[in-house]
């Protein structure tokens, strides 16, 4: 159990009978009166948003949920499956449970996915993902201006901006978090 002063961003807790992950959590002290939180957060299985707001007082039970190292398989119409890497049991996630982690997932790339009652409901990706550059304008040498970035397309169709220099096929270090250029692979 955890109080209503624990609770930060990503943590996850049980509210009405389900997984929510808190999206942002303030605490707001009114001139007159108890100082409460209010609350921001999303239901890990339907996706449903909810406000509310606490008390000091109140208690939580923290979300039983459960992270297995799985490999990316394959997809097929809007299903994404997955391979378990010890049991070789396969799991399928809808593109709603997926959302934003389709622009970073790659064929074969080893990853967590949560479950919630043996039931898989999302995915955790690595931090960092090496992508193959599939479109990329080509660099005049006289662009090179300070701060000067290009946009292009990565091979899951992922747009982003990255310095002038690189080029078509070759291969880069994105970050899943914030979804920006990190540095060239060496090949």
């Amino acid at each position: 159990m955890i109080t209503a002063g624990d609770l930060r961003k990503n943590i996850k807790i049980m509210q009405e009978g389900g997984p929510y992950v808190l999206l942002d959590v303030n605490f707001v002290k009114p001139g007159k009166g108890q100082a409460f939180y209010k609350c921001k957060m999303r239901n890990l299985v339907s996706g449903q948003l909810l406000e509310r707001t606490y008390r000091s007082g109140d208690t939580f039970e923290t979300a039983a949920l459960e992270e297995r190292r799985m490999q990316y398989s394959y997809v097929q119409d809007d299903e994404y499956y997955f391979m378990d890497v010890n049991s070789y049991e396969q799991v399928m996630l809808t593109a709603s449970q997926v959302g934003d982690a389709k622009n970073y997932i790659i064929d074969n790339l080893a990853m967590d996915i949560l479950f919630w009652d043996d039931r898989a409901i999302g995915i955790t990706l690595p931090n960092f993902v090496d992508l193959i550059v599939t479109r990329a304008e080509p660099w005049a040498k006289g662009d090179s201006v300070a701060g000067d970035t290009k946009p292009v397309t990565l091979e899951t169709g992922l747009v982003i901006q990255v310095p002038p220099f690189v080029e078509e096929g070759e291969k880069i270090q994105v970050d899943t978090r914030t979804g920006q250029y990190v540095t060239r692979v060496k090949k």
